[in-house]
C-alpha cells in the first residue's frame, strides 16, 4: 500500500501547520482545510484521499456535521475525529456516524500516524472487495 493521503481539517491554523509538518516527516501525504466546507471541497477535488483527520469543534459547520456529509458523499473515506473538548457523547456520536476512531487533542503524533495507517488500510480493504465484486459480476455476465 502507498503512503496514506490525508486531509487534516481544523480551524486552528498553527495546529494544522505543526501537525502537517510532523505527518509529512513520517512519509504521509497531507493536505489541509480550515473548515468543514473547505474539507468537502478538497474531497471533491482530490478523489484519492484516504483518511480525513477532523476536528470536532469548528465554527460554522462542526466536525459532526462535516462527518455526516463526508460519509454521505464519500462513503469509503475513513475519518479520525480529534477533539480538545473531551466529551464522551461527541466521541460516541462520531463513532455512530461512521468515524473510524477518535483521539484527544493534543494527541501523540505516533498514535495519530498509527490510526491514520489503520484507517487507510481499512479503506484499501473495502476498495479491494468492491473491485473483486465488480470482477465477479463482469465474469458472471460473460459466462
Amino acid at each position: 500500500m502507498n503512503n496514506p493521503f490525508v486531509l487534516l481539517v481544523d480551524d486552528e491554523v498553527g495546529f494544522v501547520e505543526a501537525i502537517t509538518r510532523r505527518l509529512v516527516k513520517r512519509d504521509l501525504n497531507v493536505i489541509s482545510a480550515f473548515s468543514g466546507r473547505e474539507a468537502l471541497e478538497s474531497l471533491r477535488i482530490n478523489k484519492n484521499l484516504d483518511v480525513v483527520v477532523l476536528d470536532v469543534k469548528m465554527p460554522g459547520m462542526d466536525g459532526i456535521d462535516t462527518l455526516k456529509e463526508i460519509k454521505k458523499k464519500f462513503p469509503l473515506v475513513e475519518v479520525v475525529m480529534l477533539t480538545a473538548h473531551a466529551t464522551v457523547e461527541t466521541a460516541i456520536e462520531g463513532m455512530k456516524r461512521g468515524a473510524f476512531d477518535y483521539l484527544m487533542k493534543p494527541c501523540d503524533i505516533d498514535q495519530l500516524v498509527s490510526k491514520v495507517n489503520e484507517a487507510a488500510a481499512k479503506k484499501s480493504r473495502h476498495e479491494e472487495k468492491i473491485r473483486e465484486a465488480r470482477i465477479k459480476e463482469i465474469a458472471s455476465r460473460h459466462g
